[in-house]
């Protein structure tokens, strides 16, 4: 088989799992847009939040042209990205019971605002901790996971639950345990990850049905525009002096 082929390969499989999530989370999709658009119009703050890889699609979400100016990441030093060294004291900490409670202690997130935790597994102690500590502070939660972990895996963390088990709405990417989308015979592991195109479109149709859904309440969604057109750095200085007080990526 040529590369050429299993790169086609790749795309029929992000593609096939992109229509199921349009088809079979539309609904999930329109309660997480209405949860974020609810806390907008109420004045409260919006934040995102991954480990290692997951942290991926949250940065999409925040200082994004043609996104929501309130969406904030929620950091979590040592575990946002792959940049930290070795990278695998990422995944090391990602299972440290307590650490989201001393986060979220110490940001500026509390009762009234959302939150989007992003995990793919949802077994660890970190994402199901920051989804559960934050709910008990008044926070609501949209995970972002594939619930197939949850019936094929075990958790890894105290409680004995899964992310999908703490959050006002649940986001289901469909990934298959283990994310790899092909396979071949003379390549001993399956290989060739979704679950970063499948999660960042799930995020941006939410973020989407939002922005219609304040627009459609007579409320302007704060978006922002790209600083590479005429007029965007003017629009989103304006867009960031009106919220300033529920944006916290910049000084």
């Amino acid at each position: 088989m040529s590369d050429r082929q299993l790169g086609a390969q790749f795309f029929d499989a992000a593609i096939s799992l992109l229509q199921r999530v349009r088809d079979e989370e539309a609904e999930a999709v329109e309660a997480a847009a209405a949860l974020l658009a609810d806390t907008v119009a109420e004045g409260g703050r919006l934040f995102a939040f991954g480990a290692g890889h997951s942290s991926l699609p949250a940065q999409d979400v925040v200082y994004r042209a043609g996104g929501l100016a309130l969406m904030n990441l929620l950091v979590v030093p040592g575990v946002v990205g792959v940049d930290v060294m070795p990278a695998t004291l990422g995944s090391a900490l990602e299972r440290v019971e307590g650490l989201a409670s001393a986060v979220l202690d110490t940001a500026p997130i509390g009762a009234g605002d959302a939150l989007v935790v992003i995990s793919l597994s949802g077994r660890n102690a970190l994402p199901v901790e920051m989804a559960s500590s934050a709910r008990a502070r008044g926070i609501k939660v949209i995970g972002v996971t594939s619930v197939a972990y949850a019936s094929e895996t075990t958790a890894r963390n105290p409680s004995g639950t899964f992310l999908k088990d703490h959050c006002d709405v649940v986001l289901d990417s469909k990934i298959a345990v283990g994310d790899a989308e092909l396979t071949l015979d003379t390549v001993p592991a399956p290989f060739a990850p979704a679950s970063t195109v499948v999660t960042s479109a799930l995020l941006q149709a939410v973020m989407a049905t939002a922005a219609g859904d304040l627009a459609a309440r007579g409320v302007e969604p704060p978006l922002l525009r790209s600083g590479n057109v005429d007029g965007g750095h003017e629009w989103n200085t304006r867009i960031m002096r009106e919220y300033g007080d529920r944006i916290f990526y910049r000084r």
